[in-house]
């Protein structure tokens, strides 16, 4: 599964090649030439019986449910015609990755995700695992596969009936009409709602009546949407539903944009983005209407109909509910790019690393021979706790994709299923783009003027998932989002209790929320570890501490900020809004918190369902270092509200270096797991180069030693001359020495 013995030329049978320091069992195999050899630091010796990491159990336990799906996908996102171009142009760019959608159209590579009487398995998950894969072949083709069939086709999939489906689904899937996704609006981007453009009825267009889309003014234009620049024959355009002089809010409308031959349809206008920032690959353009008529079953109605005398009706009464059931219909795209941040995260960091093990610099302990990059402390701690994060992202995900594939097969479709997957999906998907962006910048400069360099990805890599941070649901709003559904199931609490006991209740959290502002838990604390460090080490490693201290963070910051905007409920709309407006940094602080929870208690699962013992051992190391630098990032909190003492907090940072060391000999395996393939990694400094040029230079030194007549170095000359003086002067006679 492992394809490491690819990567690496080094011969692990070659005398002449250096082991890793101490080791007894010699090196992995295909791993030899990712090897340190010198020794600069307290890094562990490997010795018989010490946990080694089966990469083999652990890729499989990372694979998840959608194990063989993956597989395939990654095999195809291996292929050259697959990837994305260093040097094209924007157009070329365009008309490539075009041609790959037409090659993963014939494959049916997104069948999975239609039901059963369309032809397909109704298998979701497996549709967005797929999906999720192409990221490291060319973010651009990821993101035009998910407009065309996880947004364009998807919605009319979820939102339309079965007529609607077998209109228009197989001509999307087929890529016979390429289709966008029209929601976004340049005056209202994360603000659906709002939405400008309307869709009015007129019962007397038309046979059966016609709907009217219309945009009113400029920035009601839709705005960056994919597929409208160019290649877009038919969009699913967001409205507000007008009819009989009533406005039902936002509802979904099937829309032709251009003819068969691409031109655009009468009273449809499109612009084109240009060049971005990164995926140019994507054809971006804006979309306006001016009074552009459509027929009255072009309205998507399966949670909102219109007859032909413009009588509305809806299976759901309540028009925000209403709303936000439509909108969660469309939730994959949230959970497809947190899965393929993730992925982006593990193939900067499978590059990273594996030139860390190669690239040396500066002599140390070695008078002939430089220090590879990953014996330095300062090196580990910048690559490997963004490692630790990334299995912890990795492993949630694998919670949010079945938690997805049971909401939209039916099996747990139902509103309490659907407000947590919508919520999960909203605390995740900021924390994984988030992530990557951060991982793959460190990267890149971790791999200095070579990450700098576009034939080794990281650059282009991070210019594509630059905007995976606002786009299907800006970051800030989506976190602001779990924040309000935390506060709600807060107040719930809140409402089970009597009045007479809401007194009591706030008056005990009150008296509890000002003991952990005293110093008395802390000097408890501090009394039973004093002198005493490994006990509190110890004490921070175990799983059970690390649990509470991060699921007492979450709940504490959650009820902080619900005590004190309980004064809302009583205040004018406007005074309510201010005051929640007042508190929004710790709203967006406490859903942080949830979800970093969210990813230390999936870790902790998945470290369950790896049966190897070893393999569990070592991602026990890493999840206590995802754990540890949890603490550590947020530790003036847990010191200021008396969560940690002193000591303890001092103690963090001690056991996270250690950590470091422990987990040395154990990067590149970890890495191995992640099964990123030289197909995917396509970076020269990853794929043996890095390691040919140290190769050569180590032969050229060796030869130049072995030379007679090789230069002496100036600083070596005059040490060897002030050593002979200094004999000289000990063997002169006392009398010539005065």
């Amino acid at each position: 599964m492992t394809t490491s013995t690819q990567n690496h030329a080094q011969n692990p049978t070659d005398p002449t090649q250096d082991q890793a320091p101490g080791s007894t069992a010699g090196p992995t195999p295909g791993r030899a030439a990712t090897r340190s050899t010198t020794p600069t630091g307290p890094i562990p010796v490997p010795r018989e019986g010490d946990p080694r990491l089966d990469v083999d159990a652990v890729t499989r336990a990372l694979l998840g449910k959608w194990a063989e799906t993956r597989l395939e996908a990654r095999e195809r996102a291996a292929r050259p015609e697959m990837h994305r171009p260093l040097d094209a142009s924007v157009a070329e760019h365009r008309d490539r990755v075009f041609g790959q959608l037409r090659t993963l159209a014939e494959e049916q590579v997104s069948l999975p995700m239609l039901p059963e009487h369309l032809g397909g398995p109704n298998d979701n998950g497996a549709n967005v695992a797929g999906f999720e894969e192409l990221v490291v072949a060319d973010p651009s083709l990821q993101i035009k596969a998910g407009v065309q069939w996880g947004l364009f086709t998807s919605a009319i999939v979820q939102l339309g009936d079965e007529d609607q489906q077998r209109r228009w689904v197989p001509d999307a899937m087929s890529l016979e009409i390429p289709g966008a996704f029209a929601m976004t609006e340049i005056g209202h981007g994360s603000d659906v709602q709002s939405l400008g453009t309307t869709a009015t009825f007129d019962p007397e267009g038309g046979d059966d009546g016609e709907w009217v889309i219309h945009t009113p003014f400029r920035a009601a234009t839709k705005d960056y949407l994919g597929n409208a620049a160019v290649n877009a024959r038919a969009a699913t355009v967001f409205a507000r539903l007008i009819t009989r002089g009533v406005d039902h809010g936002v509802h979904c409308f099937y829309v032709p944009v251009r003819d068969e031959k691409g031109e655009m349809l009468p009273g449809v206008r499109s612009e084109d983005d240009g060049e971005k920032g990164g995926l140019n690959g994507i054809d971006n353009g804006r979309l306006a209407f001016d009074h552009v008529r459509v027929p009255r079953t072009n309205l998507l109605n399966r949670y909102g109909d219109v007859a032909a005398d413009g009588t509305y009706s809806s299976p759901i009464e309540s028009p925000g509910r209403r709303f936000f059931t439509m909108l969660g219909t469309l939730v994959q795209g949230r959970v497809s790019l947190d899965g393929s941040a993730n992925r982006a995260s593990q193939l900067a960091l499978t590059i990273a690393l594996t030139y860390a093990s190669q690239r040396r610099q500066f002599t140390a302990a070695s008078p002939t021979q430089e220090t590879v990059l990953l014996d330095y402390q300062s090196h580990l701690a910048r690559l490997l706790p963004k490692l630790a994060a990334t299995y912890a992202g990795a492993f949630a995900h694998e919670q949010l994709l079945q938690a997805f594939d049971d909401v939209f097969s039916g099996r747990g479709d139902t509103p309490e299923g659907r407000e947590d997957l919508e919520t999960l999906a909203a605390a995740l998907k900021p924390t994984s783009t988030r992530l990557a962006l951060d991982t793959i910048q460190e990267c890149r400069e971790a791999c200095g003027g070579q990450g700098f360099m576009a034939e080794n990805q990281l650059v282009g890599l991070h210019q594509d998932l630059d905007v995976y941070a606002t786009f299907e649901g800006d970051n800030t709003v989506l976190l602001q989002l779990v924040a309000k559904r935390l506060l709600a199931d807060y107040t719930s609490e809140l409402r089970s209790i009597d009045r007479a006991g809401i007194g009591r209740f706030i008056a005990q959290r009150a008296d509890v929320l000002a003991h952990r502002h005293t110093p008395w838990g802390r000097l408890v604390q501090t009394a039973s570890d004093a002198g005493n460090a490994r006990r509190s080490s110890e004490t921070l490693r175990q799983a059970d501490v690390q649990e509470h201290l991060l699921a007492e963070r979450a709940r504490v910051k959650v009820e902080e900020v619900a005590l004190a905007l309980r004064a809302g409920a009583r205040m004018a709309p406007a005074d309510a809004a201010a005051l929640v407006n007042k508190h929004q940094v710790e709203m967006l602080d406490a859903a942080r918190a949830h979800a970093d929870l969210v990813r230390w208690r999936a870790f902790t699962a998945g470290i369950e369902s790896v049966e190897d013992e070893g393999s569990r051992e070592v991602l026990t190391d890493v999840r206590d270092l995802f754990g540890l630098s949890l603490l550590q990032d947020d530790l003036a909190w847990y010191l200021l509200n008396g969560q940690l003492s002193a000591q303890r907090g001092r103690q963090v940072s001690a056991d996270i270096k250690r950590l470091l060391w422990r987990l040395r000999p154990h990067a590149l395996d970890l890495v191995d797991a992640f099964d990123v393939r030289p197909g995917h990694v396509r970076a020269p400094i990853a794929l043996g180069a890095e390691q040919e040029r140290q190769d050569e230079a180590a032969a050229f030194f060796r030869a130049q030693r072995a030379s007679a007549d090789a230069p002496v170095s100036e600083k070596a000359l005059r040490a060897k001359e002030k050593a002979e003086k200094k004999a000289r002067d000990k063997q002169a006679p006392k009398s010539a020495r005065r």
